[in-house]
């Protein structure tokens, strides 16, 4: 399996993409500029928080930033309810963006699932380990040095 370099290869992340698209579409002509503003912004944390988890560094920060992308997708769903109770939108549009939505939120959980479990601590985990071994390897290597500097002179 590749190693993911860029936030824009996440699956979830892409289809957080498809579901701001949807969302913006389906509100362009929408009179209720708070309603429409609410709905984009909570669409648009979902595609956001995965991508600032994914360059966070460290695997906590990663998961929590998902579990936070995972409720603006409750978010989202919840104001679709609500958009459709009012008569914003249609039933054909609402259960397509309810059903991206869910989408969104199962890829999301068994991503971050998935990030949890893993033995890969991140990069900023790792440039602390990577310089912890660093001194580690150097507080050896003096007291090799120490030693065989010992040996010489003991043979000398």
């Amino acid at each position: 399996m590749a190693t993911v370099k860029r936030f824009e290869e996440l699956k979830a992340w892409q289809e957080a993409r498809v579901l701001v698209r949807s969302v913006y579409a389906a509100f362009k002509g929408c009179g209720d500029s708070g309603f429409t503003d609410q709905i984009q912004r909570a669409s648009v944390s979902v595609l956001s928080n995965i991508a600032e988890g994914f360059e966070s560094g460290t695997r906590q920060e990663f998961v929590n930033y998902l579990y936070i992308a995972k409720a603006s997708c409750g978010e989202v769903r919840a104001q679709l309810y609500a958009a459709y109770d009012i008569g914003y939108i249609d039933a054909v549009t609402f259960k397509d963006l309810k059903c991206k939505a869910e989408l969104c939120s199962k890829l999301i959980a068994s991503f971050a699932k998935g990030v949890k479990n893993s033995p890969y601590d991140g990069v900023q985990r790792k440039r602390e380990q990577t310089e912890a071994d660093k001194e580690v390897a150097a507080i050896f290597e003096a007291g090799r040095t120490a030693q065989m500097e010992a040996i010489r002179r003991g043979k000398q």
